[in-house]
């Protein structure tokens, strides 16, 4: 069938992108879904770092590609083997599939997926190949998803249903935000009754662990961001305190648990810095792959501290999902909050730049 998708040629588009345009409108050839896929009518996407950092190179990926990744719709076609999702269901995408298969997989969460790291890599689905194609050309998927567009093939492990009731751009930020900035916090964090919860870096991911850890009632929720409407916006979310880097630091504030959600050397060592002896630093951040940061080994032996890695916040998505679906109905998890605004597939690279700015929490792009 014909689609309308937002393509990405090459990286490392010179900003603004409002005039360089590195995303293009175009008309593409979308195959039928193959055993194990289903197809799904777009609803709902969400403009995510993981985008830019596409786009800006810091994570080269094959080209052309079609981008988007966190995104919800309706199914309207299922292949050979997908007897578990029913036409008329609306699904949330994931941007890591797990195979169910691998070592990694064994891991609750903790480890992604062998498999479905490699077919990111690739640009592929999960089973193998693309489905999209522009001429006689083929195109890229993106994490295995390509929501810019008004049509999805997707492997059926890259989506999990969710209710009617589900408004679709609520549904969309699950799949990526909330996964993984709630993950940081509850997966991977793990924190008990009294405990302090910092975040830093208060993007979509960033608010999204807020939200969780508010969400949980321990201790104080504290927004750490250099953005001083970010700031304002955390105590709107529940924040009990919102502190710039330099105010948090100069104050002295140290915290059982911090996640650091901004992908940046510096927010890292803030994060570190923030961490309380015998607590926990856990990173979610993706920065450039050249970044590094300065940290003091001391510190770690004595000052008995943790750091942890979580990508995609150490989720088990069909294990996940429902359990932030069902926070959110409680209203105990009020996702709406996070969106920005609401845009269409032609206003993509402008919503580049206010994301690169800083200017949004979660631009969702509605179809």
């Amino acid at each position: 069938m014909r689609i309308r998708g937002a393509v990405l040629r090459a990286i490392g588009a010179e900003r603004p992108f409002a005039r360089s345009q590195p995303l293009e409108l175009v008309e593409l050839e979308l195959d039928e879904p193959g055993p194990g896929e289903l197809r799904i009518r777009i609803e709902a996407a969400g403009l995510c770092h993981s985008d830019l950092s596409v786009v800006d190179g810091a994570r080269p990926r094959p080209m052309p590609m079609l981008l988007g990744h966190e995104a919800a719709g309706i199914v309207e076609a299922v292949g050979e083997g997908v007897d578990d999702v029913a036409v008329g269901t609306r699904v949330v995408t994931t941007f890591l599939p797990r195979c169910g298969e691998c070592d990694a997989c064994a891991t609750d969460g903790r480890l992604p997926c062998e498999r479905g790291s490699a077919s990111n890599a690739e640009g592929e689905l999960l089973g193998g190949g693309r489905r999209l194609r522009e001429g006689e050309h083929e195109v890229h998927h993106h994490l295995g998803v390509s929501a810019f567009a008004t049509h999805a093939v997707l492997d059926r492990r890259s989506v999990v249903p969710v209710g009617d009731d589900v408004p679709p751009q609520v549904a969309a930020v699950l799949g990526c935000a909330m996964l993984t900035g709630g993950g940081a916090v509850i997966n991977a964090g793990k924190p008990v009754e009294g405990d302090d919860i910092v975040i830093v870096g208060l993007g979509g991911v960033g608010m999204a662990a807020l939200l969780a850890a508010a969400s949980l009632g321990l201790g104080r929720v504290i927004g750490v961001d250099a953005v001083p409407a970010k700031l304002e916006r955390a105590l709107e979310l529940g924040a009990d305190l919102a502190l710039s880097p330099d105010d948090a630091v100069a104050q002295g504030l140290r915290a059982p648990l911090v996640i650091e959600a901004a992908g940046h050397p510096r927010a890292f060592e803030t994060a570190f810095a923030l961490t309380a002896p015998g607590g926990t630093t856990v990173t979610v951040g993706l920065p450039h792959p050249d970044a590094r940061s300065s940290l003091s080994p001391l510190a770690f032996t004595a000052e008995a501290r943790t750091v942890i890695g979580s990508y995609l916040g150490s989720a088990v998505p069909s294990r996940d999902i429902p359990r932030y679906e069902q926070l959110w109905r409680e209203g105990k998890l009020p996702v709406e909050a996070l969106i920005t605004s609401e845009i269409g597939l032609e206003d993509l690279n402008e919503a580049l730049d206010t994301l690169a700015d800083g200017r949004a929490i979660r631009q969702v792009v509605r179809l």
